[in-house]
């Protein structure tokens, strides 16, 4: 009866569930059909174990090694949250969390939570069951342009407090990741000063979030979308955590981003995978749905999941229509 219970409550992973004296169970389509399989079995297995002697009898289940249940049609997957702040604008931006539940997303990130109170957007989750999975630290002046302080000289104060906003809003909101922007870097300045204000504040962000249980990521973004944006690359992203030496100090991987800056997506996603603490898809080159364009994500799904990554996956992308008529792509994946 465990295992029957167990194989109701199969949620899509590969998790192996152990096995008492039977080989891999091989359901049909149904999670209930499985459960009565897997019920039949173990009422099997215990009509036999009354006939065998009292030694192998004997022989607890811990003794038996663990073997795989394989469910046909229902593949692993990774964890995606929708970005509220590009999908779902054929509503108001609160009216957006209940679109997302329906289209079957139990995740969401956007840009910022600022323009609105923390518990208002606490009560938007817990009333259609969602989780917070990222948001981004304030970003500076966003309508004169700024897309982050993180490595700008000079303005060290102001990037400290914007990382105390940020932590009590992710209190609130319950999320363990914040995505602190690194800003802009002008033509003419050194790119030295700006690394080492990066390095810097990124320590003092780190130190201030693993007190709260927080992640800090940081994301290379393409120059194409973001002139003069300071860090674009995938290894020097890397090198920086290294630098600044943080477990809580992590890489946010957009594929966008990095498909349009340097490609071979699978061999980075695969090379940087115990320092990458979020995971942003959309389609290239045009950053609609990710099955738009020239990026093959079910292969960089089953990549994922191969690779054991566990976190959450951001649609950040601007659907090319009508947002739920445009999750076809997402289907097979619930």
């Amino acid at each position: 009866m465990q295992l029957a219970l167990a194989v109701r409550g199969f949620a899509g992973t590969h998790h192996a569930l152990p096995l008492a004296n039977h080989g891999p169970v091989v359901a049909g389509t149904s999670l209930d059909a499985a459960a009565d399989a897997a019920q039949e079995l173990e009422a099997t297995a215990r009509s036999r174990r009354s006939s065998l002697p009292a030694s192998a009898a004997a022989i607890r289940p811990a003794e038996i090694p663990s073997l795989p249940i394989t469910l046909p049609g229902k593949a692993s997957m990774p964890r995606f949250a929708a970005n509220l702040s590009m999908m779902y604008q054929e509503h108001a931006f609160l009216d957006r969390f209940g679109a997302a539940a329906k289209d079957g997303f139990a995740g969401v990130e956007f840009l910022f939570p600022y323009a609105h109170p923390a518990a208002e957007l606490r009560a938007r989750l817990s009333q259609h069951g969602l989780t917070q999975a990222l948001f981004n630290g304030p970003p500076g002046d966003w309508d004169a342009g700024e897309r982050g302080t993180a490595s700008l000289p000079g303005r060290e104060a102001e990037f400290a407090r914007s990382v105390d906003t940020a932590l009590e809003y992710a209190r609130v909101l319950g999320n363990d990741r914040v995505h602190l922007m690194a800003g802009l870097i002008r033509t003419g300045e050194e790119r030295a000063r700006h690394r080492a204000t990066y390095v810097r504040n990124l320590a003092h962000a780190a130190k201030q979030a693993a007190s709260a249980g927080v992640t800090v990521v940081i994301e290379p973004i393409n120059t194409r979308d973001v002139p003069g944006f300071f860090l674009n690359r995938q290894d020097e992203a890397h090198a920086i955590c290294a630098e600044v030496g943080a477990a809580n100090l992590k890489v946010q991987m957009d594929f966008y981003h990095c498909q349009i800056v340097e490609g071979d997506l699978a061999t980075k996603l695969t090379q940087y995978i115990a320092g990458i603490g979020h995971i942003q898809i959309a389609g290239v080159p045009d950053r609609h749905e990710p099955d738009h364009g020239e990026i093959n994500y079910p292969y960089l799904f089953q990549r994922m999941d191969e690779l054991g990554y566990a976190g959450w996956v951001g649609c950040e992308y601007r659907p090319a229509a009508g947002t739920s008529a445009g999750l076809g792509w997402l289907r097979s994946w619930l």
